[in-house]
């Protein structure tokens, strides 16, 4: 029997320059590259899928900035155990870093204890959780820290983070083999790892069948060697856009197969259904938000029929984008400085105010002190509706 080898573990990077992915905040060029070389880094948070290395940058950034580390978990986190690390440094020089994973386990209580520490920096404090800290911390705390999101490993990450441990074990590996290995793992290297494991302590020359008898299907948010789910993703948000049903239909089946998860889809089909349909037919949106609930308390399989039936009706739908230019102008106009004073009859004091019921619902009145002319209808299917019920409104036909 072969010795049991923990892969993830004896090939976790240890020095920035050895760390796999994570480019666009942990590059050379990047802010917080720099202030870990200076080591003088702020609070820090890092969030996205497992197995994208949130745990082992933490670790790095302890052994760069040369501070004791200290690993906590949120599920069984408690404040006597953090006061008893922080006596330990009462009298010394050396300010620990304290990483507490699953941080969004973390209670309202247990936060607040945190912000004392953060505030005066008796420690420095790196958290790691699955989910968005912005809906999980409090503002107080994310306000005093720094949040990174982690994103799913490439195919050429994963296939970097492979080769260096298949150049230092002898393992047998077909191409398919390899191809299923990386696709499977979703972007999570410590998934990739151990099914890599297991498969190498069954047979050392491992095959298609062999992982596919440990891992039978996709895990997570699909990835493959000829495109990411953004990738596919952006493909079918651009299918539905031209209208094409079938291409549609195909790039959401690849997303699906790949293991993309319904809130991730439906995520995409409410904006789409508001940013590229409109009130060209306002019920996309109404369909769009349906779908979203519905899936999400249905789940696969049965919810692919839900997503086909969206698909097809956004696809089929008439398209209008002018909300989406109408409201982007309106904040271009704020932005570049357009901050009108609000006419008096409008205000909290409504002096002089003519309530349109009064006057069979439509009075002539100043609304802006200058006609900014954001919105511009494409009269497009119901939109065209709106256009008309608005001349009407005023009299204008």
């Amino acid at each position: 029997m072969k010795k049991m080898i923990d892969l993830a573990n004896k090939y976790r990077p240890t020095t920035l320059d050895s760390f796999v992915g994570q480019s666009h905040i942990i590059s050379k060029d990047k802010t917080l590259y720099k202030l870990i070389k200076q080591k003088d880094i702020p609070h820090l948070f890092f969030y996205g899928k497992p197995g994208t290395g949130k745990t082992t940058l933490a670790k790095i950034i302890a052994r760069e900035i040369s501070s004791d580390y200290h690993y906590f978990n949120a599920t069984t986190f408690k404040i006597e155990d953090l006061r008893k690390v922080f006596d330990r440094y009462k009298n010394s020089f050396i300010k620990p870093l304290i990483f507490i994973d699953e941080v969004h386990r973390l209670s309202k209580n247990q936060q607040e204890v945190l912000l004392p520490i953060m505030e005066n920096y008796d420690a420095t404090i790196i958290g790691a959780s699955t989910e968005n800290p912005f809906f999980t911390l409090t503002s107080a705390i994310r306000s005093r820290s720094f949040l990174y999101e982690f994103l799913p490993f490439t195919y050429n990450e994963m296939e970097r983070i492979l080769n260096i441990v298949l150049k230092d074990i002898d393992i047998t590996l077909s191409n398919e083999a390899k191809e299923y290995l990386i696709y499977s793992s979703s972007g999570d290297a410590r998934a990739m790892l151990t099914l890599l494991n297991f498969s190498y302590k069954a047979n050392q020359e491992i095959s298609l069948n062999t992982l596919k008898e440990l891992r039978a299907n996709v895990i997570g948010d699909g990835v493959s060697s000829s495109s990411s789910h953004y990738d596919l993703a952006s493909a079918m948000i651009k299918s539905l856009r031209g209208s094409n049903v079938d291409a549609a239909l195909y790039y959401m089946a690849r997303l699906i197969d790949g293991g993309e998860s319904v809130d991730f889809i439906t995520r995409r089909f409410v904006i789409f259904a508001s940013e590229d349909i409109g009130n060209a037919n306002p019920n996309a949106l109404n369909l769009a938000s349906s779908t979203m609930q519905a899936c999400n308390k249905i789940g696969y399989p049965e919810s692919r029929i839900i997503l086909a039936q969206c698909a097809i009706y956004l696809a089929s739908s008439p398209k209008s984008n002018s909300a989406y230019k109408a409201i982007n102008k309106a904040l271009e106009q704020i932005k570049n400085g357009k901050i009108i004073d609000i006419p008096k009859h409008l205000d909290s004091q409504h002096i002089g105010y003519l309530y349109p019921h009064d006057f069979g619902g439509y009075v002539e009145q100043e609304y802006l002190k200058e006609d900014l002319k954001l919105y511009n209808s494409l009269d497009i299917g119901f939109e065209k509706t709106l256009s008309e019920w608005i001349k009407k409104i005023k009299n204008e036909n």
